[in-house]
């Protein structure tokens, strides 16, 4: 039997975590999710985001920011009678504002990718934790990324909302040393 870090308690979150958590990610799709998901998980707990994780998908258009960024307010209204994504106006408003802010720095950066990965010097910190409880819910990187993205304009990027993002995209390495995959993801390249 595989030794996970303590967050995996049923399947969905096994297959997250074995699978995806903590994997450096350099897709600028990828990462308008992750940043779109973690900022709808704000109070909510991740295994509801993430069963929740395909019907976003749907609702929104594949994650595609330019489709998101032209929403109006009959898509708002639209996406507030879905009963397969959490239906709070300003977050569902805040992920059309933030795919508009995204394009921006994707025009200004190039990618996407190479901005947020800034904030970490461009490679995965790797942290040695005995215990997933060990985390902290938001670093010095993450309050100068959430201070950054701020300053751009976007919204529900708190200092903890972007740990959880670069928890998200392999920026940091966060399994527990225990756990099978943290070695793993250590070994990966960036």
């Amino acid at each position: 039997m595989k030794k996970r870090c303590e967050w995996v308690t049923s399947m969905l979150l096994e297959k997250y975590h074995d699978r995806e958590w903590g994997v450096p990610l350099h897709n600028d799709s990828k990462l308008f999710e992750f940043l779109m998901l973690d900022g709808a998980q704000a109070g909510l707990s991740w295994s509801t985001i993430l069963a929740k994780r395909q019907s976003y998908k749907k609702a929104f258009d594949s994650f595609a920011p330019k489709k998101i960024s032209k929403y109006k307010s009959a898509d708002i209204k639209r996406l507030l009678k879905d009963a397969g994504i959490v239906r709070n106006r300003k977050k569902i408003e805040s992920a059309v504002n933030n795919a508009k802010r995204f394009l921006e720095v994707r025009e200004e950066f190039g990618t996407f990718d190479k901005y947020i990965w800034s904030f970490v010097g461009y490679k995965t910190i790797t942290n040695r934790r005995k215990r997933w409880n060990d985390a902290p819910s938001f670093t010095k990187e993450s309050q100068e990324m959430s201070h950054d993205l701020k300053k751009r304009g976007f919204s529900f990027v708190g200092p903890t909302i972007c740990y959880a993002i670069m928890q998200s995209a392999g920026m940091v390495n966060d399994h527990a040393t225990s756990c099978f995959r943290y070695r793993e993801v250590k070994d990966s390249k960036n």
